[in-house]
C-alpha cells in the first residue's frame, strides 16, 4: 500500500506517519532523511545536492526525484510506503506516478492534514526536537512537553529548537511556499479519487487511528 501524507509544517505529518507505519508494517520515508543520508554517505546524488544547498539554492527536482526513486526501490518498500515531504509540486507528483507505473503500482491514498494558520504558528514556535540524530523525537512545549524540562523522554538527550522554528517571518515564508507550490496537489490527487482530508486538531494517536480505520 502506497501512501502520501501531506500538510503544512506543524500539522504533525511526521508524528502521525510514524504511528501509521507501525500498524501497516510499511516504512515511513521522509525526504529530509533521504537528503541527509545521501549527503552524509557522500553518494553522487548527495554531492550533487550539496552543491546547490551550499549556494543557498533549491535542489532541482531531477536530483530529488532520483533520490526518491532509489529509496522506493529498496527491499523494505516491497509492500508499500508512507511518503512524507514528497511530492512537493505537480511535476514531482507526475514523476512519482511514472516511478510507480514502472512497478505496476500507484498511489493508493493521499492523506492531507489541515489546520488553522494560528494553530500552525503556535505549534511550530513551540516545537522542540531531540538533539540525538538517532532519536529525533518531537515535542511541544504546550501540548507534548517532556517529563523533565529540556530532556528527551526517550533517550535522555537535550531537546532543542530548530533555528528556522524561532523566526516568525521565516515560518510565514515557509508556509507561503507550501501553500503556493504544494497545496495544488490536493486537487491533483482529488481528481484521482485518492485524497482524504483530515483536520489535524486531535492528538496524533487519535488522528492516526482514524486514518488507519479509514484505510482498512
Amino acid at each position: 500500500m502506497n501512501i502520501i501524507i501531506m500538510g503544512a509544517q506543524g500539522t504533525g505529518k511526521g508524528t502521525v506517519a510514524g504511528i501509521i507505519k507501525e500498524d501497516l508494517s510499511i516504512p515511513h520515508i521522509s525526504t529530509g532523511d533521504i537528503f541527509r543520508k545521501n549527503i552524509k554517505e557522500e553518494t553522487e546524488l548527495g554531492k550533487l545536492a550539496t552543491q546547490y544547498i551550499d549556494k543557498g539554492q533549491l535542489v532541482p527536482d531531477e536530483v530529488t526525484n532520483q533520490m526518491v526513486k532509489a529509496r522506493l526501490n529498496e527491499p523494505d518498500c516491497k509492500n508499500g510506503f508512507i511518503l512524507d515531504g514528497y511530492p512537493r509540486n505537480i511535476a514531482q507528483a507526475e514523476e512519482l506516478d511514472k516511478m510507480l507505473e514502472e512497478k505496476n503500482e500507484k498511489v493508493d491514498y493521499a492523506i492531507n492534514l489541515t489546520l488553522e494558520m494560528e494553530e500552525i504558528m503556535s505549534r511550530i514556535t513551540n516545537r522542540r526536537i531531540c538533539s540525538n540524530p538517532e532519536c529525533k523525537e518531537i515535542y511541544n512545549l504546550v501540548s507534548k512537553p517532556t517529563k523533565v524540562p529540556g530532556i528527551c523522554d526517550k533517550c535522555g538527550s537535550e531537546i532543542i529548537q530548530r533555528a528556522d522554528d524561532s523566526d516568525s517571518e521565516a515560518i510565514k515564508k515557509r508556509l507561503d511556499t507550501y501553500f503556493s507550490q504544494t497545496a495544488p496537489l490536493v486537487d491533483f490527487y482529488d481528481k484521482k479519487r485518492v485524497m482524504y482530508n483530515v483536520e489535524s486538531n486531535k492528538p496524533p494517536k487519535d488522528l492516526a487511528e482514524g486514518i488507519i480505520e479509514f484505510i482498512k
